[in-house]
């Protein structure tokens, strides 16, 4: 009686640690379609998810300072959380968010490249610093205390899980790999996939913001 309950609870893991989640119309993480008045610009919808996605947050920014939401959000904005020492998967994302970040320039829209470590003992403000100048200089590269990263993770719905770190300074972190678009006054909007090319993405955070 218990083999339909793990099988699902290991699906609903493996989907969480590929930063792959099923798309449905059933599961809606907004009010309702009719009254959205992003409608016609959204595609996707997050099953699995009980409640609001984004929300406050406390952290600190590449210079030091510490910082809200509110400081930080201040225009449309490309939420991403990941790690300084991650190989692959973070670095071509965040070059692909990056990209977004200048199609969208060209048409006269600004928007935020938004970098939120998951490895905080590692990511201390000055290497954000640096790792935030390396990707794109409109990058804000954000740490904080396990506390205030646990926070900001759990108000976006995002995972992480860090491989053991004792005695191992090289470890690693598996992680989602949703970016969070979000836009000032509205909050969370919509997210995208890792496969999603910049061009697309541009397009889609183009409605988005043509709209609100």
């Amino acid at each position: 009686m218990f083999r339909p309950i793990l099988t699902y609870a290991a699906t609903i893991l493996i989907l969480m640690v590929t930063g792959t989640w099923l798309i449905s119309s059933e599961y809606w993480p907004f009010s309702s379609k009719e009254s959205d008045q992003f409608a016609k610009c959204r595609s996707s919808s997050i099953t699995g998810v009980v409640g609001p996605i984004g929300g406050p947050f406390t952290l600190i920014d590449q210079k030091g300072r510490t910082v809200t939401d509110a400081n930080v959000i201040t225009e449309p904005s490309l939420i991403y959380f990941g790690y300084t020492f991650c190989p692959d998967v973070c670095p071509l994302d965040m070059a692909r968010n990056g990209e977004v970040v200048d199609i969208l320039a060209q048409t006269g829209k600004s928007v935020t490249p938004i970098f939120i470590s998951i490895d905080p003992k590692r990511d201390t403000p000055e290497v954000m610093a640096e790792y935030s100048e390396w990707i794109h200089p409109k990058m804000m590269g954000l740490t904080g205390s396990q506390e205030q990263v646990k926070a900001a993770s759990k108000a976006y719905r995002t995972y992480y899980k860090l491989h053991s770190d004792e005695g191992n300074e090289f470890y690693l972190i598996d992680h989602s790999t949703m970016t969070y678009f979000v836009l000032p006054g509205h909050g969370f909007v919509e997210f995208f996939r890792r496969d999603q090319s910049a061009e697309k993405v541009a397009e889609k955070a183009a409605c988005f913001i043509n709209n609100s």
